[in-house]
């Protein structure tokens, strides 16, 4: 990655950039904090991922994902790049997508006048693609037992793994860590000469109505770490805040029966979006349409969501050879569903994801409950196609 960085000579180092680390909460504090930033009056980038339908959602400027003829040029840019540094590297060795999609951000936001630049990181921090940015703060958002098989296997490896990124002399923002993980990122900061900032509860009266608590505690750490780099009162913290929401997380989809719509990839994400359903639904019961990644704690994801569940339809939402992470794959949905029945509760799979989504939606339609869709961001666009078919059919 830094090889590739110098051949397009390191676009990063033309703005501010601060670093987003963490299980998760990362998306959603990455747009958060850009949008505080750009209330602020600053021009704003913000680099996330997964995407649900296009690489170029993955870069936003100014709260609006980079125009296509943008993107196209910085993915040329890359392009040539790449074939430069491969004719050097030694074997088998190639640039990954991930490595190019990210230089593909940074070359977007340079030559869109980018004054900071807010980047999430993929997986872990230490060796992710992202850590060649030069960053003037880095938020911790949450650590959870998530990528075990590279992270580490217990909560304190994997968090030595992303607090690495923190560059010396700069600031870490923390959001709520387990009292062992707190005491790491506090050593981890006083080691660097980094200044500790533990992120506050923010007044509810800036928060956007009906966000979740877990919503509300990503808003706390995108508000700290957009204070590192300037001043937010009350009006820019309450519009940067609402104009922030990332589809897919707590996301409610009108109609009858409602539907509501959350990435929930790995168990505290499950945890989280259990400790939201009440709000979410209002009363009804829930039945939900689920697919998880084979790599992940399947079984964990399953026990936390099994509570707060009516019924559910398992299904397999495949990434995709252009949708993320190479060789991931979803889990047999018979397996899911046997850990639901395992739970008490009763379920069925079909493995097609948008004839699960359907079935879901009748179930709860049926039932007079709310559809939910969870356990996978690659699941997110069949549950938004499907709502909006069946919308537009009646």
């Amino acid at each position: 990655m830094e090889l590739l960085c110098d051949a397009l000579g390191r676009p990063q180092d033309r703005y501010r950039c601060l670093h987003v680390v963490g299980t998760n909460g990362k998306s959603s504090v990455t747009v958060a904090c850009a949008a505080l930033l750009g209330e602020a009056g600053l021009r704003s980038g913000a680099c996330i991922s997964p995407h649900a339908w296009r690489w170029s959602e993955r870069t936003r400027i100014d709260g609006v994902e980079v125009e296509p003829g943008a993107f196209a040029s910085a993915v040329e840019r890359v392009a040539q790049a790449v074939a430069e540094v491969e004719r050097d590297l030694p074997g088998e060795e190639r640039i990954t997508q991930f490595e190019a999609a990210i230089a593909a951000s940074f070359v977007a936001f340079a030559d869109g006048g980018v004054e900071v630049a807010v980047v999430e990181a993929g997986l872990g921090g230490r060796l992710d693609a992202t850590n060649v940015i030069r960053s003037s703060a880095t938020a911790l958002t949450s650590v959870g037992l998530d990528h075990t098989a590279w992270l580490g296997e217990s909560e304190l490896e994997i968090a030595a793994e992303k607090l690495a990124v923190l560059r010396a002399g700069t600031t870490l923002v923390v959001g709520a860590l387990a009292p062992e993980v707190a005491e790491l990122a506090r050593r981890t900061a006083a080691e660097r000469r980094a200044s500790l900032v533990a992120a506050e509860a923010l007044d509810p009266a800036v928060l956007p109505g009906g966000i979740a608590p877990y919503g509300a505690r990503n808003a706390a750490v995108a508000a700290a770490l957009a204070a590192t780099t300037t001043r937010l009162g009350e009006v820019a913290l309450r519009d940067g805040l609402a104009a922030a929401a990332l589809p897919g997380r707590a996301e409610v989809v009108a109609g009858e029966p409602p539907m509501i719509v959350d990435a929930a990839h790995n168990e505290p994400g499950a945890r989280a979006l259990v400790e939201a359903l009440p709000g979410l639904a209002e009363g009804r019961p829930v039945f939900a349409c689920l697919s998880i990644l084979a790599d992940k704690d399947v079984r964990g994801i399953v026990m936390a969501l099994a509570p707060a569940l009516e019924r559910a339809v398992c299904t397999a939402a495949e990434p995709g050879p252009a949708m993320g992470r190479p060789g991931a794959h979803a889990a047999n949905p018979k397996i899911v569903a046997e850990f639901l029945r395992e739970a008490g509760v009763g379920a069925e799979s079909i493995a097609d994801p948008a004839e699960a989504v359907a079935r879901t939606l009748e179930l709860a339609r049926e039932r007079s409950g709310v559809a939910l869709c969870a356990g996978s961001h690659y699941l997110l666009r069949y549950a938004w196609t499907v709502k909006r078919d069946q919308s537009c059919s009646r």
